[in-house]
């Protein structure tokens, strides 16, 4: 089976711990997996050793958040392979920290309606970095107010479309400065499922992007072969992945069901070195000139 490189476990927007999750993904054949937390990269050790245990070859990445501010949007970028993931901690932290205090406001306006409170928001968030949306309606779940993560009540708390969301925005860094980030870091940076939004990619390739997750569970086929082309156009990595969550993920997906085919994983693990060759080749170049 191909690679599957986006997954989140408990740390993050998971229901799955770590382990379960490699037990899952030894069952189901995969051979390769890439631990994308969001924000979080606590687990890439612990996976990393599980993962050999179980035969399976555990990519380091990380999902960041980030915010198209001309857009006001939150994008998310992917991070695989990094030299130095310590150098990403702090931004990581800075995330955290901005999606708690958003956190609070929005379960302030729940309570008003719903009979929860932040204590067992909290509870059915434990063992993550942070609370996210899920986490939420986990604990209306826990009250009976709703059977499901997603369905009309999450749709009319955090559709941004419905007239009684709850939605506060997070403030994160903008885009291109999480993937010059990513890259002092030594990491490759990956937009993470960008659906149709086109020119997102042509602006962000300005910005430094290396590659485009082309094979998600929500993207369309013609979503899919519109991105392969533009990431031909530009010379961009394709990926992909199932965005695995546990009983948190907005699809019915499991670990293997999305991956990425086998030449394109070879071309993110030599891509790298391959960048090195070419700055190195342009280097000598411009001294020759000189």
């Amino acid at each position: 089976m191909g690679a599957d490189l986006h997954c989140h476990t408990k740390l993050s927007n998971s229901s799955m711990g770590i382990d379960d999750l490699l037990v899952l993904a030894a069952k189901r054949g995969v051979d390769t997996l890439a631990i994308t937390d969001r924000d979080c990269q606590a687990g890439n050790v612990r996976a990393k050793i599980i993962g050999e245990r179980k035969g399976i070859n555990v990519l380091p990445g990380v999902e960041l958040s980030s915010t198209e501010s001309k857009r006001n949007k939150t994008v998310l970028i992917l991070c695989y392979l990094s030299d130095s993931p310590d150098r990403l901690e702090g931004l990581c932290r800075r995330n955290i920290i901005a999606r708690k205090k958003a956190a609070q406001f929005m379960i302030l306006k729940i309570a008003q309606r719903f009979p929860i409170t932040s204590e067992l928001v909290v509870k059915c968030a434990t063992g993550s970095t942070a609370v996210f949306e899920a986490h939420i309606m986990h604990s209306l779940m826990e009250c009976g107010l709703t059977d499901r993560i997603y369905g009309d009540l999450y749709n009319e708390l955090f559709n941004p479309e419905s007239p009684s969301n709850v939605i506060v925005k997070p403030k994160y860094s903008e885009t291109a400065e999480v993937i010059d980030a990513i890259h002092e870091a030594g990491g490759i940076a990956v937009l993470a499922r960008p659906g149709g939004d086109l020119e997102l990619v042509d602006e962000l390739v300005e910005a430094g992007l290396d590659g485009v997750e082309v094979w998600h569970p929500s993207h369309t086929p013609e979503q899919i072969e519109a991105l392969k082309a533009k990431a031909s156009k530009h010379g961009l990595l394709c990926i992909g992945g199932s965005d695995f969550r546990g009983m948190y993920s907005q699809n019915s997906v499991s670990v293997g069901d999305v991956t990425t085919p086998e030449a394109d994983l070879k071309a993110l693990m030599s891509y790298k070195s391959k960048m090195r060759k070419r700055a190195a080749a342009a280097a000598k170049l411009e001294e020759n000139r000189e």
